[in-house]
């Protein structure tokens, strides 16, 4: 019983520091300047996107492509800058997959 315990604790532990881990990487990378958690500011929230992408089977490659290229059009018309060569393709995936399972 105490191992059953552990292990549920151990893969909790894993999932929250994950979640800790990308949303200092959505610090990190300066997307948390115009992308808030909850609540749109210069870009559509975290929340927000997450909703607009849900069951959508291309979303995390028709995303990483946008963050690394930047676009405009589906929140509104503000564009979004591309990304900075600091950023690595695998930040942008990870980012992108971390939004996507946001509830």
């Amino acid at each position: 019983m105490k191992i059953r315990h552990l292990v549920v604790f151990s893969a909790a532990l894993i999932i929250s520091g994950n979640a800790l881990a990308d949303e200092a990487l959505l610090k990190k990378s300066n997307c948390g300047t115009c992308h808030n958690m909850e609540k749109k500011t210069v870009g559509p929230s975290v929340k927000a996107i997450a909703e607009k992408y849900r069951g959508d089977a291309g979303a995390q490659a028709k995303l990483e492509i946008k963050v690394r290229n930047g676009g405009s059009g589906v929140f509104g018309t503000m564009a979004m800058p591309k990304t900075g060569a600091n950023v690595s393709d695998a930040d942008i995936k990870s980012l992108v997959s971390w939004i996507l399972a946001v509830k």
